[in-house]
């Protein structure tokens, strides 16, 4: 998949891997890209859950790869329309890995449909990729459990500090418990080298382990 959004993945891989003479070993085992996530979930008028609405915010070395060939007005500022194509080569170079996203409302899996309302605002030198994926059939539930993780695990994702996943328009009482990896890294007597990484592929479940989890209840 020849495109900006891989070419920028490709290249952080690359700065990565330049760097690795600065200490003893690989200096740069997965991940390669640090996302940090802030999500809702969406319902609507009448009590169904309707989407789930994600901002993205990717780490400084991935931002300044993603920019580069990027022209703007004033420098320094990139507007909106002016990573309107980056914001569209994004979400479609990530349709393969589901958006990363992945539900289940009453232990049943919820599917998702193609991103709406996407767009990437600069920020403090980094990238924030705003986006909402509708589910394919508005569902109501008593739970809806909510994972965010890279099958791969080239992309490293953790919930904001703050306020990590809120719910938009959920009938009252309806409550939200956000659950962080227990690991972040594989276990240091586990040797992996880039041969299994890149071996890897969207149906993998590697990067099910280091999974951001979230549990929506509503009586």
């Amino acid at each position: 998949m020849i495109d900006r959004f891989v070419k920028s993945l490709c290249l952080a891989l690359a700065a990565c891997l330049a760097f690795a003479w600065f200490g003893p070993g690989p200096a740069c085992a997965h991940p390669h890209v640090w996302v940090t996530s802030k999500s809702e979930v969406v319902y609507g008028p009448d009590g169904s859950v309707t989407g789930v609405r994600h901002a993205w915010t990717f780490d400084d070395m991935f931002s300044t790869f993603a920019l580069q060939g990027i022209q703007p007005k004033q420098k320094g500022v990139f507007s909106r329309e002016e990573l309107a194509p980056l914001a569209e080569v994004n979400v479609t170079s990530l349709k393969e890995f589901d958006y990363f996203t992945h539900a289940k409302a009453d232990g049943k899996k919820a599917t998702f449909t193609d991103p709406v309302d996407y767009w990437l605002d600069y920020k403090d030198n980094v990238l924030i990729l705003h986006f909402t994926l509708p589910l394919k059939v508005p569902v109501k539930a008593k739970t809806l459990a909510l994972e965010l993780y890279d099958p791969t695990f080239f992309v490293d994702f953790n919930f904001a500090d703050k306020e990590p996943v809120g719910l938009s328009g959920a009938p009252a009482n309806c409550k939200v418990n956000v659950q962080r990896p227990a690991a972040t890294a594989p276990p240091a007597g586990q040797q992996l080298g880039e041969a299994f990484f890149n071996a890897l592929t969207s149906s993998s479940n590697f990067g099910a382990q280091f999974a951001n989890a979230a549990m929506v209840m509503c009586p």
